[in-house]
């Protein structure tokens, strides 16, 4: 099975994907598509997605074409920009969030379990 990519384009997603991680958890992957260490971790988020055991939306957010999106991430959830990042959207308040080769999706399966 392939990753899901949602892409994440409008601000308007951001906020959606928000109220949604009430009832399911979501993640957000922010990827700069000019970074060789961004292609890698979204790589290895896509050979890893099969085995994680996860099932939750997963939203891809690319930097060059939507920085704006970016900022608002991080004034919504509190989170220092990074590129790559992957972020735990849970209840509305981000509960995990690495980056570069510090993603890895045991991780994010240990945190959504709590």
């Amino acid at each position: 099975m392939s990753t899901p990519w949602l892409p994440l384009t409008q601000s308007d997603e951001i906020t959606q994907l928000a109220q949604a991680s009430h009832e399911q958890p979501v993640l957000i992957f922010k990827h700069s598509t000019t970074c060789s260490i961004s292609a890698a971790a979204k790589g290895k988020i896509e050979r890893q997605w099969a085995d994680s055991g996860l099932t939750l939306p997963i939203y891809y957010l690319d930097l060059l074409r939507f920085r704006p999106l970016s900022a608002q991430i991080a004034e919504q959830f509190g989170v220092t920009h990074q590129s790559p990042q992957l972020l735990l959207i849970q209840a509305g308040e981000c509960t995990y969030d690495a980056s570069h080769m510090g993603i890895r999706l045991a991780d994010v399966k240990q945190a959504v379990q709590g």
